[in-house]
């Protein structure tokens, strides 16, 4: 039953009584001091009563005096850092099982990811979408910021464009890159494998050293199993003939599994199944299991939790179901790190969790493929789709009707469409030349490459800022955003102008730690207002 009190008991906690004795420090149950007490998570909370009087204390010790406080509920210290798995922190040297995940085209980064390392967490530099001269301006000074890291960096799934791909792969190999998140991979491929196998080596005692590690997102078992596994026979067999791996490599590589951890990703921003993680998590964890049972591998693959993790409780149920480690994304887009516009920052920060919608995807625009956008304050979403319908619809850019075409050069591209051809022939050229060839014999594939100008340049002008063209801004992000807000709102992170991302995702594990304790009191028979089974950020 609701009670005035702030904390109010209502069953034993065990059928043998337990007391509490200690020092002045025992405190009244006012919602002021149990706040305190729940928000000194390094510390034990005690919650006590005497003479029909409630008490909290930090400190103090158990006693069989009866003539004590009477022990109504007990909760250990669990700090930020005790959550997740220590084998995570362990392998990757972080302080938390919480990463950055990447967001492409640079918007996780080189200023996030090195905020992100300093404070003891690990941030994946978003190279999809760049080119390896960029990227390798990115990593030269992520290395010169974090010379022990911790840091990754980005490898993006290209189906259509595989050089791209090897180029980016060759560029990590050279700089000695040591972990990268692969992501929206359907399938393996030669580069991912390439990677994982040139990290591996005998050590002495006869056991395997993995130099080079992947966390792969994934959000389908299909995919999972693919990581979960060592590569097929045929990719090693080509690799070594290729030169890229020796034999022992490839023998060693036949050992381990594809991935270190892979990360379920849930209903995000960006590439996204739109899944919850409720369903999705607990059955990729049985497949690991049951994979690991097959292989017995030395070391069993981590699962962790990506996608929705915008609040505590977002964060905290994601460790109660298992997951290893949690991972964060469309909050940090918001923080004054990311490489996004002021424009856009303040546009996420505004935004409520419906503000989603699902637009066509530049990098598998031909496939269908969709990523999840914000869709208030811009009109991305509803100009894609439009774009895709008429990929669909017609073979060519001459079977476009004039008037269709004319709505498209003043409204969408606002050029004409022979002159953003002439863009796409600069540009990938540069890029991947061989796209230029497959276009030029197929007018269809032409109108893709000339449809994905638009759909690339929109996220590109969401983060530089492009004036007169906020409507078509393509910002990524998910409806923890929206969450986000909704958790913030009337304190000093509702501005985005206030949002650093290191303190915004330690303050996401503050609370999850806090709330984690309330759930350990009410466990015990303890039930507390509203406002003190809620955690509000606070200045550090």
């Amino acid at each position: 039953m609701p009670s005035e009190k702030p904390m109010q008991f209502i069953s034993q906690m065990s059928p043998v009584p337990m007391f509490w004795e200690g020092d002045q420090s025992l405190l009244a149950e006012t919602e002021q001091n149990i706040s305190a007490v729940l928000r000194a998570c390094e510390k034990p909370a005690f919650l006590m009563q005497k003479n029909g009087e409630g008490f909290v204390s930090n400190s103090g010790s158990l006693t069989q005096n009866a003539t004590a406080c009477e022990l109504k509920a007990f909760a250990p210290s669990l700090t930020p850092a005790d959550l997740g798995d220590p084998a995570f922190k362990n392998l990757y040297g972080t302080k938390y099982a919480l990463y950055s995940g990447s967001m492409a085209n640079g918007i996780s980064s080189e200023d996030l990811v090195i905020e992100m390392g300093k404070a003891g967490f690990m941030g994946f530099f978003g190279s999809g979408g760049l080119l390896p001269e960029r990227v390798e301006k990115a990593i030269l000074r992520i290395q010169s910021e974090l010379p022990n890291g911790p840091y990754g960096f980005n490898l993006l799934n290209s189906p259509f464009e595989p050089a791209l791909e090897q180029r980016m792969m060759d560029l990590f190999l050279k700089h000695g890159i040591r972990t990268i998140e692969a992501s929206a991979y359907l399938t393996l491929t030669s580069s991912l494998v390439r990677f994982r196998a040139a990290g591996l080596s005998r050590l002495p005692d006869g056991s395997i050293q993995i130099a080079n590690r992947i966390i792969a997102k994934v959000s389908r078992k299909e995919i999972a199993n693919k990581f979960l596994q060592p590569p097929s026979e045929e990719m090693l067999k080509q690799l070594v003939s290729e030169g890229k791996i020796t034999l022992e490599q490839a023998e060693l590589a036949r050992l381990v599994p594809m991935a270190d951890d892979i990360t379920v990703e849930a209903d995000s921003g960006g590439h996204t199944d739109n899944r919850p993680l409720v369903g999705v998590l607990p059955s990729i964890i049985r497949l690991r299991d049951t994979l690991q049972e097959k292989h017995k591998f030395s070391t069993s693959v981590r699962i962790g939790a990506g996608g929705g993790i915008g609040t505590p409780s977002a964060a905290l149920a994601a460790f109660m179901m298992g997951a290893a480690y949690v991972v964060t994304g469309s909050i940090n887009q918001s923080c004054l790190e990311a490489g996004t516009s002021e424009h856009t920052r303040n546009l996420l920060a505004q935004m409520d969790g419906p503000d989603v919608a699902m637009a066509p995807a530049s990098d598998m625009f031909e496939m269908g493929v969709r990523v999840q956008v914000l869709k208030r304050g811009t009109m991305f979403a509803m100009r894609a789709q439009k774009l895709y319908e008429l990929y669909q619809r017609y073979e060519s850019i001459a079977e476009i009707p004039p008037a269709e075409r004319e709505k498209l050069e003043t409204t969408v591209f606002q050029r004409d469409l022979d002159d953003v051809w002439t863009e796409c022939l600069k540009f990938f050229t540069a890029r991947d030349p061989r796209q230029i060839e497959r276009a030029e014999k197929n007018p269809k594939d032409k109108m893709a490459l000339v449809f994905r100008w638009y759909l690339g340049l929109s996220s590109r002008w969401s983060n530089t800022g492009e004036k007169g063209r906020e409507m078509d801004y393509q910002i990524w992000t998910g409806p923890s955003m929206g969450a986000f807000n909704d958790w913030v709102k009337g304190t000093y992170l509702e501005p985005s102008v206030s949002r650093r991302v290191a303190d915004v995702n330690l303050q996401l594990l503050n609370g999850a730690a806090y709330l984690m304790r309330v759930r350990m009191l009410e466990a015990q028979g303890v039930r507390f207002s509203p406002a003190l089974r809620e955690f509000s950020p606070l200045p550090q």
